[in-house]
């Protein structure tokens, strides 16, 4: 009995070592199953996510190319914008400048309208004063033609000139033929002289006459005369007097001027030369009035 209860014993636990084996068996044939299924899985997985994540990043990187794209149109719009802008302003200033070149032209177009017409009046003036100027220096000539065929007769050649000078007629006679050395009165020789003269201006109405007294530098002071500027005035007003008086010359056509030393023919340096200097101008000249009457009528 006893052998059989340690037979039945070993078998129970041969046999349950067996089936233990067996078990453990299935159990690592499992575990190892298992465990290649997890890696094809882990692989499969693991494959996927960088299928996803390579995907991922190339959307990354296309939403970034698109974020630079967007904001290269943002900057391309906004200088577009500026560009419509400034060919606005620019718009704006050509108009501007168009109108005021039309402005401008017409201005322009107006004042070349009135130059031309101006310049036509004044040709139309400057031929009527060429014509009087020619008018005038036939006058001149006569006048001075007719001085000197009154004064031709027995007059000292060195004593009297007769000139024709720009606009007007000149006589100039020495001193020594009218006054007495240092004084404004008038010799006796002196009056036929001055009657030729007055019958020539007189012949003239239309022209003024201007007596000019001229001194040496030599100094002359006394009681009457207090310089030569005293001396060459009072000379002037002498001959005006006795033009007046004497020849009836019109009182209102006479000028009297006195020049002193300062306007002398030569040098003060000999008594020739002050002999020359000496001297009284009885210039036959336009009247004042009527030229200055001419330059103010306007040109028909």
């Amino acid at each position: 009995m006893v052998l059989l209860s340690i037979f039945l014993t070993l078998f129970i636990v041969i046999f349950n070592i067996k089936k233990m084996k067996k078990i453990i068996i299935l159990l690592v044939s499992v575990v190892f199953i298992s465990s290649c299924i997890s890696k094809k899985e882990h692989a499969a997985l693991q494959s996927k996510h960088n299928k996803t994540k390579d995907e991922l990043l190339a959307v990354k990187n296309s939403l970034t190319k698109c974020v630079i794209d967007n904001e290269k149109c943002d900057a391309d719009v906004a200088n577009l914008n500026n560009i419509i802008a400034d060919l606005k302003n620019d718009k704006k200033k050509t108009l501007e400048y168009v109108d005021n070149l039309t402005v401008l032209t017409q201005g322009a177009t107006d004042n070349i309208k009135e130059t031309l017409a101006q310049l036509s009046k004044k040709d139309k003036y400057i031929n009527r004063i060429r014509a009087a100027a020619t008018k005038k220096d036939s006058l001149n000539l006569v006048v001075a033609f007719n001085l000197k065929k009154e004064l031709q007769d027995g007059i000292d050649d060195e004593d009297i000139e007769i000139n024709v000078e720009k606009t007007v007629v000149f006589i100039s006679i020495s001193d020594k033929l009218l006054f007495k050395s240092g004084s404004y009165t008038i010799t006796e020789k002196a009056f036929p002289v001055l009657e030729k003269v007055a019958t020539v201006i007189n012949s003239q109405p239309d022209m003024d006459v201007m007596i000019e007294g001229h001194t040496d530098a030599t100094p002359i002071s006394n009681e009457i005369i207090a310089d030569n500027w005293d001396l060459s005035t009072k000379r002037a007003t002498s001959i005006t007097r006795i033009l007046q008086t004497e020849f009836a010359v019109e009182p209102s056509r006479l000028i009297a001027a006195g020049r002193s030393s300062y306007v002398p023919l030569a040098p003060n340096d000999t008594p020739a030369n002050k002999s020359k200097n000496r001297r009284t101008k009885i210039i036959i000249l336009p009247k004042i009035g009527q030229f200055f009457e001419m330059l103010e009528t306007k040109a028909e």
